[in-house]
C-alpha cells in the first residue's frame, strides 16, 4: 500500500531500518514529522527521473545545492566524496541485468549517507536493492546506516563475478574448439563481443575498486571499528575480477592472433602448392605451345612415332623438374 502510494512521488521505497536487521515501510507523507530512535535509521531510494524526486531532494531533504547538483547530473562516474558533518557522497555502478539491456551497459546508483539516514537514487532498476529488500524482510539485513552502504557494495559486487566467470568460460570454450580443430574458424563478431564487453566493465569498475580502498581507510564516527576491514575485502574481490577480465581480453587477442596466423599459414600454404604446379606446368606449356606451330620443321612431324616421342619428351620434362625441386627441397 505505501508502495503504490510512494510511487507517485517518485519515492521506490521508504524504510526505517530497526537496528537489527528488520525495517519497516513508511509512506511518503510521514517523512516529514519521522523522528528516529537511536538505534533507527532511514533509507530512501528515489527514482532520479521522477520530478518529484527533484523537487523533494532541492527543498526537502536538507541537502545542500552542492549536494543535489551531483545527485542530479546526467552523467557520472563512480566516485567518493566526504562532506562536513561526517556525510559522503558515494556513486557505484552495477551490472545492467534488467531485461534486454547489455551487462556492461551498467547501472549506477547515487548515494547520500549518513549516520542515521541514507538517500539512494536509480534511474533504472537495480537487482542490489531488491535482494536488499528480502534479507531485511528476512529480517537478516543490514543494522544501520554503514551496514546498507556495505551490503549494495557487496551485491553489485558479487553480480559482477557472475558475468566475469560467464565470460571467461565462453573464451575457455572457444579455446579449446581452436585447438582441437585446425579448421574451427571461431566467430569474429561474437569473439570481439567479448572483447569489448570486457573492456567496458574495466573502464568503470577500476575507479569503484579505488573507491573501495579510500572506503578500507575512512574513518568515520558512525562506521564500526571492522568496517575497514570487509571494504578491503570488497577492493580485493573487485581487483581479482578486474584482473580476470584483463586476462579475458589478453586470451581472446591470443585466440585471434592464433587464428590469423592459422589463415596465413594456410594461404601460405596453398600459394606454395600454386606454384609449384606452375612452375611444372609452365615448360610443358611452352613445349606444347611451340609443337603446335603451324610452320615447317617441326622435329618428328614425318615419324608415325612423332606424338608419341612429343609425349614421352613432355613427361620426361615434368619429372626431371619434379626431381630437381625434391633435390633443392622445395617439395
Amino acid at each position: 500500500m505505501f508502495e503504490e502510494e510512494n510511487a507517485q512521488w517518485g519515492l521506490v521505497h521508504a524504510l526505517v531500518l530497526d537496528g537489527e536487521g528488520g525495517a519497516r515501510s513508511i509512506a511518503r507523507t510521514e517523512l516529514d514529522d519521522l523522528q528516529l530512535q537511536a538505534h533507527e535509521s532511514l533509507w530512501l531510494h528515489w527514482d532520479r527521473s521522477h520530478p518529484q524526486t527533484q523537487t523533494w531532494l532541492r527543498r526537502s531533504s536538507g541537502l545542500s545545492e552542492f549536494s543535489c547538483d551531483l545527485l542530479l547530473e546526467e552523467n557520472t562516474r563512480p566516485r567518493l566524496l566526504a562532506l562536513p558533518e561526517a556525510e559522503l557522497l558515494l556513486f557505484l555502478r552495477g551490472i545492467n541485468l534488467n531485461p534486454g539491456a547489455e551487462p556492461e551497459d551498467m547501472v549506477s546508483v547515487r548515494i547520500f549517507a549518513s549516520a542515521q539516514r541514507v538517500i539512494s537514487l536509480r534511474l533504472r532498476p537495480l537487482r542490489a536493492t531488491d535482494e536488499l529488500l528480502l534479507q531485511l524482510t528476512e529480517g537478516k539485513g543490514p543494522k544501520n546506516a554503514a551496514e546498507l552502504l556495505l551490503y549494495m557494495a557487496e551485491y553489485l559486487t558479487h553480480k559482477v563475478q557472475d558475468l566475469v566467470s560467464d565470460l571467461s568460460e565462453v573464451v575457455d570454450g572457444e579455446e579449446e574448439k581452436l585447438d582441437a580443430d585446425e579448421r574451427y574458424t571461431p566467430e569474429h563478431g561474437s569473439i570481439l563481443q567479448i572483447r569489448r564487453r570486457a573492456a567496458g566493465l574495466k573502464r568503470f569498475l577500476a575507479p569503484q575498486r579505488d573507491i573501495f580502498a579510500q572506503l578500507s581507510r575512512i574513518k568515520l564516527p558512525w562506521f564500526a571499528v571492522d568496517d575497514g576491514d570487509y571494504w578491503n575485502e570488497l577492493h580485493n574481490s573487485l581487483t581479482r575480477y578486474l584482473e580476470e577480465l584483463e586476462l579475458t581480453r589478453e586470451r581472446v587477442g591470443l585466440a585471434l592472433e592464433a587464428e590469423d596466423r592459422r589463415l596465413s599459414v594456410r594461404m601460405n600454404r596453398t600459394m606454395y602448392r600454386f606454384g609449384i604446379i606452375t612452375g611444372i606446368f609452365l615448360p610443358m606449356s611452352f613445349l606444347t605451345g611451340l609443337l603446335g606451330i603451324n610452320v615447317g620443321g617441326i622435329p618428328f612431324s614425318a615419324s608415325p612415332y612423332g606424338f608419341i616421342i612429343a609425349c614421352l619428351l613432355l613427361i620426361s620434362v615434368a619429372l626431371g623438374q619434379w626431381w630437381l625441386f625434391r633435390r633443392l627441397r622445395w617439395v
